[in-house]
């Protein structure tokens, strides 16, 4: 995810993208992303288990 001027990203994992798009959207998660204006998603990555998808994150 980035803010409106494309400076700042913001990567991580979850089971529901839908839902924690819309809360960053909605500013309801605190920290980094509430801070930064995160609220643009502009990429995505399906993985079948948790593991594989931190794994990507962590290569991102």
């Amino acid at each position: 995810m980035t803010n409106s001027s494309h400076t700042t990203l913001y990567i991580g994992v979850t089971s529901n993208l839908v839902t924690r798009v819309w809360q960053h959207k909605q500013k309801l998660v605190e920290g980094f992303t509430n801070k930064y204006n995160i609220t643009q998603l502009i990429y995505y990555e399906c993985f079948d288990d948790v593991v594989s998808a931190i794994t990507r994150e962590e290569q991102l």
